[in-house]
């Protein structure tokens, strides 16, 4: 608790300078050069080697796109595995798994099935099936424990690993994570139509990602716009209407399931991390759980967004870097 309460010191001498570097915003409108992105992010270059690990999955081959980097300080036998949210990428780990590995971690991070470089396919998802998934990379890998991170919806499946594969997790570590409460009731449930937007009109769409980037960063940089350029790109190409129906199958799924009710079962050291200036209740709500988790501690950085790990990589990193030494 030491290490986390002098971390807390730091975030609140670091953020109140953080709009230092928040007097820019995204273009008004969309770049000219933004053309189409393949739904398998064929043009956009990770920061590191990537590799797939094939499976079966509901009678579909597949396949899951990942990064293993090994350390490049003196190795200190430990793996950390980062699991991205909902609408973004393994890429935007990119400072952690560097600042990780130099610190002597062997670092993963990974794209969840239907998104991301890895397949796409047709079928009913759901939290354990992803969190199943990084059990069985972990088995590819001969990797036997490791330290979980998850940003987002992330969050949700490296609670749901914790709870479904408790031996092979050191360390939960959960950054902005969707669904600290269980908000089900009263939403009524609806089947899926199968039916998606086809051909989204272009403004249309570059006005819901100047939203998005409204209220996902509380300080923007300009390197944030490649979330825009794929998201804008991939609606432009042919196999958008295949990722549109994936997006749905996965978010018809997100209405459907909660961690909530895994937290008092949990007894793997727990971090829940995170930008307090993400939506008004979440630093509250991330309070509340890290009371609910048995051996859980709590982070919230003032002044930042629902991306702490892109808005303030090194305040990210330390927290990391100090909770997986606890």
């Amino acid at each position: 608790m030491k290490a986390i309460h002098s971390i807390l010191v730091i975030l609140l001498t670091l953020s109140s300078a953080g709009t230092a570097f928040g007097q820019s915003s995204p273009p008004s409108k969309a770049p000219a050069a933004w053309g189409p992105v393949s739904i398998n992010l064929d043009e956009i270059e990770y920061p590191f080697p990537v590799s797939y690990m094939n499976l079966s999955v509901y009678g579909e081959d597949v396949r899951i796109a990942y990064m293993d980097v090994a350390p490049t300080g003196p190795a200190n036998g430990r793996t950390v595995i980062f699991h991205h949210g909902g609408l973004y990428y393994g890429w935007y780990w990119e400072d952690q798994m560097h600042a990780l590995s130099e610190a002597g971690y062997r670092v993963i991070a990974k794209d969840r099935l239907g998104w991301g470089k890895s397949s796409k396919p047709m079928i009913p998802y759901s939290i354990n099936l992803w969190a199943s998934n990084t059990a069985l990379l972990m088995d590819h890998l001969d990797i036997e424990q490791a330290a979980l991170v998850g940003h987002s919806i992330g969050g949700q499946m490296v609670t749901r690993f914790a709870f479904l594969y408790p031996e092979r997790i050191t360390h939960l570590v959960t950054v902005n994570q969707v669904g600290l409460t269980d908000r089900r009731r009263g939403r009524g449930f609806r089947s899926l139509t199968g039916e998606v937007n086809a051909n989204p009109d272009p403004d249309a769409t570059y006005e819901s990602l100047l939203r998005w980037a409204h209220e996902n960063y509380a300080n923007w940089n300009p390197k944030f716009e490649k979330h825009m350029r794929i998201r804008y790109g991939q609606r432009l190409s042919g196999g958008w209407p295949q990722a549109s129906a994936v997006n749905q199958l996965t978010g018809h799924m997100r209405g459907m399931d909660t961690v909530v009710n895994d937290w008092q079962h949990i007894q793997t050291p727990t971090l829940i991390l995170g930008g307090a200036d993400d939506y008004p209740t979440y630093a509250a709500e991330a309070e509340h759980a890290a009371s609910v988790f048995p051996n859980g501690q709590v982070i919230n950085i003032p002044g930042i967004g629902h991306n702490p790990h892109e808005e303030v990589p090194e305040i990210i990193n330390e927290a990391l870097m100090r909770f997986f030494e606890s």
